[in-house]
């Protein structure tokens, strides 16, 4: 008889941030199922992650995009900040590469698409911890072409025109007051241009389906019904200039 103990596995400790509850306890469910992973705590806005990550450091954050009071995009890049060990995951419905480049920038180490299989996110969460970058399949291809695009804008020396149109056009504010993805400003900027969905998806090789989405995501952002409204007060705000 092996009279020998074995340790206890050591669990990784994981909070959640996403505004849907429901979602939140399926995603709780799957976890704690797994022998080495441990929800300790769930939030619903940005703001709730920092303030939850001041009592009890999580070793993992798996956070939505699209939250209330602070997005998941700001909430980032502040827990970053002050919780440099801190990993997080986007866990999102977004398969855009815009939003990949953006939240990368901001410090997350993964970004994930929500529509994964429970395994798959397991294992994300553990590569994570181990050091290591994980970002969905699905989304990869999508971001290696965009770098293929902006390598080719970069050897004909159409990019840097394009980025100075950018820079031009569109404020970035340092300032929670800016909801905006890098993305999304720049689709907001070609708004005010009067550039059609199809047309604005063109300039940023994206397709016109990805557009109207950013557009949808700017008009809720920013608590106005049509395109007009929104132009006119990224121009009140100083985001855009003409």
């Amino acid at each position: 008889m092996d009279l020998r103990t074995t340790s206890p596995k050591r669990k990784i400790k994981v909070l959640i941030a996403d505004d849907h509850q429901l979602f939140r306890e399926g995603l709780k469910r799957i976890l704690n199922m797994e022998d080495d992973l441990e929800v300790i705590g769930e939030c619903n806005d940005g703001i709730q992650v920092l303030e939850f990550c001041n009592q009890i450091q999580p070793e993992v954050v798996l956070m939505d995009i699209n939250m209330p009071i602070e997005n998941g995009v700001v909430a980032t890049e502040r827990l970053r900040d002050i919780f440099p060990d801190v990993k997080v995951i986007i866990l999102s419905i977004h398969d855009d590469e815009s939003y990949v480049f953006e939240t990368l920038r901001k410090g997350a180490s993964g970004y994930l698409l929500k529509d994964m299989e429970a395994e798959a996110l397991a294992n994300a969460i553990r590569s994570v911890v181990s050091g290591y970058a994980y970002i969905h399949p699905k989304v990869t291809g999508k971001l290696i072409n965009q770098l293929r695009r902006m390598t080719y804008l970069d050897e004909i020396g159409a990019n840097s025109g394009a980025a100075a149109g950018r820079e031009a056009g569109v404020k970035f504010i340092p300032s929670e007051n800016n909801p905006l993805t890098r993305r999304e400003a720049e689709v907001l900027r070609l708004m005010a241009e009067g550039k059609s969905n199809k047309m604005i998806g063109e300039f940023l090789f994206i397709s016109e389906k990805t557009v109207k989405n950013h557009v949808s995501s700017i008009l809720q952002k920013m608590e106005v019904d049509d395109r007009t409204q929104a132009v006119i007060n990224s121009i009140k705000f100083g985001w855009v200039t003409l």
